[in-house]
């Protein structure tokens, strides 16, 4: 196996492989054909619900081998629920769980969380929705900008560790929270990537120039014939974008 090159790890811990495959087993070709060169991964609802029921064994097995894993959960339900699943998840040792960025969710989180280092992320905008499916959603006369600040200020208030949200919002987010909030950017696609089926996109180096502190690349590397390859550019990409090149 060629070896990673040298970027430094805190660099590398910044790019999130989303792990969003039907089984653990395609999971795992991923896993192996990215190496050392990734460190951390998400694990979202499809593979959660693997049909072989191996989503969450595929999580704590990567947990076991030292990576960081980044549990896409969503959560959203009366507060007593949140916390309790929340409870689950903290014992899991996952570094990351989402909850949707309503108030009571998040705080409800933050308490099932209880002393475990598993960080709160409230999910802002999702970046597959623009204005016109917020105004189909019954957000009439709020942009998605508006909308990000509201869950912003909730997440803030709530007790949250972080934000999901596009890099067309990673700018207002610092103006608002500054460094007390930790942002973590889906939707990133390279110059020549397609954008599937997102809308509000950013390139890795834009993302992190506005003050992104994760990105969570999924297709553009799962799908690639050699993943491998692909992650180390957009590492590279992210290096340099840090160092200011």
């Amino acid at each position: 196996m060629t070896e990673a090159p040298l970027i430094p790890p805190d660099v590398r811990d910044k790019l999130i492989v989303a792990l969003d495959v039907p089984t653990a087993s395609d999971a795992q070709q991923i896993v192996e054909a990215l190496g050392d060169a990734v460190s951390f991964y998400k694990i979202g609802l499809q593979l959660q619900f693997a049909p072989d029921g191996d989503g969450l064994r595929f999580a704590q097995k990567l947990i076991e081998a030292g990576k960081s894993v980044f549990l896409d959960c969503k959560f959203l339900d009366i507060p007593e629920t949140v916390e309790r699943a929340v409870e689950n998840v903290a014992r899991m040792g996952a570094r990351f769980l989402t909850v949707h960025g309503e108030a009571k969710a998040i705080a409800a989180a933050v308490r099932g969380r209880g002393h475990v280092p598993l960080r709160i992320l409230a999910v802002t905008v999702l970046t597959s929705l623009d204005a016109g499916d917020l105004k189909e959603m019954g957000f009439k006369g709020m942009s998605v900008r508006d909308l990000v600040r509201l869950r912003v200020c909730a997440a803030l208030e709530a007790g949250a560790d972080g934000v999901i949200a596009s890099g067309e919002e990673v700018g207002a987010i610092r103006e608002i929270a500054g460094d007390r909030l930790k942002i973590i950017t889906p939707g990133i696609r390279r110059s020549s990537d397609s954008v599937h089926d997102q809308k509000r996109i950013a390139t890795p180096a834009a993302a992190i120039r506005a003050g992104a502190d994760h990105l969570v690349v999924g297709r553009p590397i799962t799908k690639a014939a050699d993943p491998r390859a692909v992650a180390e550019e957009i590492l590279q990409e992210v290096a340099d974008a840090v160092a200011g090149r």
